[in-house]
């Protein structure tokens, strides 16, 4: 375990434990936090903890090409109930994705001050969000760090049914037709598998990544 100081500075992801904890404190700056998506590394710790930096073996991915999209998904989106934005509510989507429920979770890992790095970035353009809208209100969406050709998704949720699959394959659509590589993922968990997300070796993932910055 690295423990990190002023210096602007991470460990090779190599070094991150079984668990893909590579570093232990350090800050959110603006600087840091695009240094890390960068070197393929992301935080992720509960409030009142110390910020941990993880860089997971394997990595969850989408392969744009791989998108799955099941039928009854298609009837969803065909039947338009639904109006997706992009980058127009940055603040509201991190807030729903901080404060919504979620299965096997007693808490949030989205702290405030995490809202407020994020939020920060997404002034610069870094950061960006999917509102998905229900009779004006907005019922669903997602956020993460658009680094040009990969973007790293970071949270999604949903206050109504396929309301974050409505964001994700919006997402992944937009994201074909600017010839982006892929959409990191970070970790597994079976709603990104049934979308066609799959894990793929750090190694690997480390090797596109370089190659786009």
């Amino acid at each position: 375990m690295h423990y990190l100081t002023n210096d602007l500075f991470f460990p090779p992801v190599s070094q991150a434990n079984r668990d893909g904890v590579l570093a232990i404190g350090g800050d959110l700056s603006t600087e840091r936090l695009l240094l890390a998506y960068k070197s393929g590394i992301f935080p992720w710790f509960e409030p009142g903890d110390p910020i941990l930096w993880w860089s997971p073996n394997p990595r969850m991915v989408l392969f744009l090409e791989e998108l799955i999209v099941s039928k009854s998904m298609r009837n969803i989106l065909n039947r338009k109930n639904f109006k997706v934005t992009f980058n127009q509510n940055f603040r509201e989507v991190i807030a729903h994705c901080q404060n919504v429920k979620r299965n096997g979770q007693t808490g949030t890992w989205i702290t405030n001050d995490m809202i407020e790095a994020y939020c920060n970035l997404n002034n610069l353009g870094i950061a960006k969000s999917v509102e998905v809208w229900q009779n004006e209100e907005l019922v669903g969406g997602l956020y993460g760090i658009d680094l040009g050709t990969i973007f790293c998704g970071e949270s999604m949720f949903s206050l109504v049914s396929n309301a974050s699959k409505v964001a994700f394959i919006a997402l992944v659509e937009q994201l074909k037709t600017q010839n982006y590589k892929l959409l990191d993922c970070q970790v597994y968990n079976p709603h990104l598998e049934s979308l066609g997300c799959r894990e793929i070796k750090r190694t690997e993932f480390m090797s596109i990544l370089s190659n786009e910055n």
